[in-house]
């Protein structure tokens, strides 16, 4: 039971509160952790494709063995402890890595500066949420842009780590956000993190797989409930969602792309260098400003599902166990 409390709270806490600017994240220390040990790596192991591959499949293993084992003790000696000092911990780190309202609130950001400011201001606040050159980007780029990481966020910073955090608890939810934050410090396909951040990125397309697939499901469910054109988000969803290199990014952006009625993806600059990407959705009409908030609408319809499906799943199962 502690878990399913622990889960529910944290995502009323994150809902409520956000990220607030002051209070220090564990990704953060997971990022410097990342960064430590690349450093090291990179002078223990050969500097040849096989010594790179090498060392980024040591680094795996230190990120998994510390996001791991670090909150799986702290919560086993508090539960010890005290039964409400350790929902309390659990709780708040559920909070913290839930990411509902920080995507909206950095999205809502694009919106503001769009509305309000230049489009070089709309170009600044996308840069803070995208890894594309966003320098030349249309406002209908940094748009589309928005767009595309509010339904990736929809996946990798809801539905995802409260999927991992219903199956296995807090431990296992930083687990996968160590995974994921590897991914985003490591996984590119250029020169210098091909055969080092081969591992990292693999690990996190395998993690991915499955929260992905549930994730453009519930946001198919939920363009119904929201009000949107959710026969159209099935049918976008289930032509469209293959159209990237990744296994998995195209799942929600395609279910996106449906419930709103517009077309996203397509080429884009990465690192000064121009990668030639599938399109996802048809243009049934141009996409606009109030995208973004409509997309967060989904955002926000898609993780209450998930949430209330994660925690009637868990509260069966533990039934079933204890029956």
């Amino acid at each position: 039971m502690a878990g399913v409390i622990a889960l529910c709270a944290g995502f009323l806490a994150d809902l409520g509160l956000g990220d607030p600017r002051w209070l220090y994240h564990p990704v953060c220390a997971i990022g410097k952790w990342i960064a430590f040990w690349e450093k090291k790596l990179r002078r223990w192991f050969p500097k040849t494709g096989a010594g790179e591959r090498a060392a980024g499949i040591a680094l795996v293993l230190l990120v998994l063995l510390a996001c791991g084992a670090i909150p799986m003790a702290v919560l086993l000696l508090l539960y010890q402890w005290n039964f409400w000092a350790g929902l309390a911990v659990e709780t708040f780190w559920c909070y913290q890595m839930l990411a509902t309202k920080s995507s909206k609130t950095e999205s809502m950001k694009v919106y503001e500066a769009l509305s309000t400011g230049t489009l070089e201001d709309g170009r600044y606040a996308v840069s803070m949420i995208v890894g594309r050159d966003t320098k030349a980007l249309s406002e209908e780029g940094v748009i589309k842009a928005t767009v595309e990481t509010v339904a990736e966020n929809t996946s990798d910073g809801v539905i995802a780590p409260m999927l991992y955090m219903a199956i296995g608890g807090v431990p296992l939810m930083f687990l996968y956000k160590g995974i994921n934050t590897m991914d985003s410090m490591v996984g590119y396909k250029n020169e210098k993190y091909l055969n080092f951040g081969r591992c990292a990125a693999k690990l996190d397309d395998a993690a991915n797989y499955v929260p992905a697939r549930i994730s453009g499901w519930l946001m198919v469910a939920a363009s119904f409930l929201a009000g949107f054109d959710g026969k159209n988000a099935k049918k976008i969803y289930l032509r469209d969602r293959r159209n990237h290199a990744s296994p998995n990014s195209a799942q929600t952006e395609a279910v996106m792309a449906g419930a709103l009625g517009v077309q996203l993806a397509g080429n884009a600059y990465y690192f000064g260098k121009l990668y030639e990407k599938p399109t996802i959705g048809d243009s049934v009409r141009p996409i606009e400003r109030e995208d973004i908030p409509r997309s967060n609408r989904l955002l926000y319809v898609t993780a209450g599902l998930g949430l209330l499906i994660f925690a009637l799943a868990r509260f069966a199962v533990l039934g079933l166990i204890l029956a």
